[in-house]
C-alpha cells in the first residue's frame, strides 16, 4: 500500500457510490477499494501519495455531506497497520493484549495507528465491518507497560463517541488465544471452517 490512506464511511450506498467515483476521478491513486459493509454502510478506501489522496479525499467529503458517519486521514500510515489490514496476523506466547473496539472503520484504523506509533507494540489483528455490525477492532500485542501505552494513545486519537471499549489483558490464556487468532466468528470456532 503507498504512504497516505485515506478512508470515507457513508450512510448511504448512493451517495457512497457517487463520491468514490469522484474521489478516483479527482486525483491518481495506487489504490481505490470500496463496497458495502453492515448495517448498510459505504466505505471507500483510497490510498497514494499524499497530496492526491489529500485531494480526493476532500472531492468524497465534498460530495458525502450529511451521507458520510466518518472519515480518516493518514499521511504516513505505520506498515504495521497495513499489514495487519491485509489480513496479517502477528502474536506471540506470553504477551499481553490490548483490544480497542470503535463503532467505525475509519476509528480504527486510526486508533490502530496512533497505538504502534505511540508505543512498542504489534498490531496483531485488526477485523473490520463484516460480521460485526459496521465495528471494527484492533488487538495489540507486546510487553504489559507497552501495551498499556499503545492502548491509551490509540484511545486518545479517535474521539469518545467512536470508541465501544478498550482493555488490557495481561497475559491471554493459551486457549483464548488459539481462539482468537484462528477466527473472531463464532460459527466459525463451532462448525470448523468450510
Amino acid at each position: 500500500m503507498d504512504p497516505a490512506l485515506a478512508i470515507v464511511e457513508f450512510a448511504s450506498i448512493a451517495v457512497g457510490i457517487e463520491a468514490g467515483d469522484a474521489m478516483v476521478k479527482r486525483a491518481p491513486l495506487g489504490v481505490i477499494q470500496s463496497g458495502t459493509v453492515q448495517p448498510g454502510k459505504y466505505i471507500v478506501l483510497i490510498a497514494g501519495d499524499v497530496a492526491s489522496v489529500e485531494e480526493s479525499l476532500a472531492a468524497g467529503i465534498g460530495l458525502g455531506g450529511d451521507a458520510i458517519v466518518d472519515t480518516v486521514f493518514l499521511p504516513d500510515i505505520h506498515p504495521e497497520v497495513v499489514t495487519a489490514l491485509q489480513g496479517g496476523r502477528s502474536f506471540d506466547d506470553g504477551e499481553a493484549l490490548g483490544i480497542i473496539e470503535t463503532r467505525t472503520v475509519a476509528a480504527i484504523i486510526e486508533a490502530a495507528d496512533a497505538a504502534v506509533k505511540g508505543a512498542t507494540v504489534t498490531a496483531a489483528q485488526i477485523e473490520l465491518a463484516d460480521g460485526l455490525g459496521g465495528k471494527g477492532y484492533v488487538l495489540l500485542g507486546g510487553v504489559l507497560s507497552e501495551v498499556e501505552a499503545g492502548v491509551a494513545a490509540g484511545v486518545a486519537a479517535i474521539t469518545a463517541t467512536q470508541l465501544i471499549a478498550s482493555v488490557v489483558i495481561p497475559q491471554l490464556h493459551g486457549e483464548m488465544r488459539d481462539d482468537v487468532i484462528d477466527s473472531p466468528f463464532f460459527s466459525e470456532r463451532v462448525r470448523g471452517k468450510p
